[in-house]
This record gives C-alpha cells, sequence and structure tokens, in this order.
C-alpha cells in the first residue's frame, strides 16, 4: 500500500529490548508502511526477534515492507578510510558514494511511502540513526520525527535541542550561532557513540 503527500517525512525508531508485538503496535501507530534497517549487522544474540530473516517475516505479515541499507547507511563500515586510529570518522562515512546513495534512495522511498528507519538503540540521541544519518538526511526531508518508545514523537529539532543542552551549548552566544553550535555538539556526540574497532592486544 502506497501513500500520497504532499510534504515527505521520515520517521526512525529504536527496537531496544522491546517484544516484537510491542515494536510492531508502534509501527502500526504511526502508519509506517516501509522499514530501512540501517544497522550494520542486523543480528541481536539478546534480541533474536529483530534478527534480519525474523524482523522480515514479522513485518511481512503486517504488510509493512523491509530493506536492507546498512551496508550504505551503517556505522560499522567497510571502507578502511572512515577510520581514524581504529574510530569510525562519521563526516568521513558521508562523504562516501554508499552512504550518499542510501540518502538519497530514503528520500525516493520518502515520496511513495511512510518509512521508518530502524536501528536497535533505544534513545536516538544514542544513536548513529540520528546523529549521522539524520544529520544529513534533514537537508533533503527536513520533516524527520523519531518514535519513542512509549509512542510518542520527538521532532528532530527537538532531538537538536536535546543534543546543545547535554553539552550545554544551548542559549545565546554572542560568537557562534545555533547551526555552528550544532555543528560542535554533532561532531562531540559522533566521536563519543562512534564504533571503535577492537585491536588484538600481541603478547
Amino acid at each position: 500500500m502506497t501513500s500520497t503527500r504532499t510534504k515527505p517525512a521520515i520517521f526512525t525508531v529504536g527496537h531496544s529490548t522491546l517484544e516484537i508485538a510491542v515494536f510492531m503496535s508502534l509501527l502500526k501507530q504511526h502508519r509506517i508502511e516501509a522499514v530501512a534497517d540501517v544497522r550494520s549487522s542486523p543480528y541481536s544474540q539478546h534480541n533474536p526477534q529483530f534478527n534480519r530473516e525474523t524482523l522480515q517475516a514479522s513485518l511481512r505479515t503486517a504488510d509493512i515492507q523491509y530493506v536492507f541499507l546498512g551496508d550504505e547507511l551503517g556505522a560499522r563500515r567497510s571502507e578502511s578510510d572512515c577510520y581514524v586510529n581504529g574510530q569510525a570518522e562519521y563526516e568521513r562515512i558521508a562523504n562516501t558514494p554508499a552512504f550518499k546513495s542510501g540518502l538519497q534512495r530514503l528520500a525516493d522511498g520518502a515520496t511513495r511511502m511512510r518509512v521508518a528507519l530502524v536501528c536497535a538503540e533505544k534513545d536516538p540521541l544514542e544513536c548513529h540513526r540520528a546523529i549521522l544519518v539524520c544529520r544529513h538526511l534533514k537537508t533533503i526531508i527536513p520533516s524527520i520525527s523519531h518514535i519513542l518508545s512509549d509512542g510518542s514523537l520527538e521532532t528532530h529539532e527537538q532531538l537538536e535541542d536535546r543534543l546543545l543542552q547535554q553539552f550545554k551549548l544551548a542559549g545565546d552566544d554572542l560568537f557562534r550561532g545555533r547551526d555552528e553550535m550544532l555543528n560542535a555538539a554533532y561532531e562531540r556526540q559522533g566521536k563519543r557513540i562512534a564504533y571503535t574497532e577492537e585491536t588484538v592486544l600481541q603478547p
């Protein structure tokens, strides 16, 4: 089923440890028609209900489409030049052709369907879906909302307010505007949550 709307919108949701029935009810509550999985590795030892094939089957029973975009929009990259000292660098990821292609696929899909990005973390502020993907997606699709575990919505603008407050960058600044402070906050949060490769210690 497709929807016609004048203003494309994107949603995000974190599956966390939710029961699959609760997760599905969140999608139904917000009339989600397609899920874009942005996990680099769409498997969970502790929450197998969200393993790729299992999730896809659950979505199919609800007539919700599934697309895997972890290769394009995931936070754990195969490209070696996306890492600095073993840590993923979000701006380097954002500049890859694959990431840009993934954003465009989302933008195209949002013109036809009601799409939700799915990742693992409960709080979008702690997840690359907001700090990496939505930071760049908002320039293409301005209307972004995060579905919280209680079913309420947090707009991406509200999330950015929380991000500024987290680093005590909210309020007036004589020397920096909101955009500059936001960029600083995004960079700091990105470094805080970005994937770091495990190093093998030599004996």
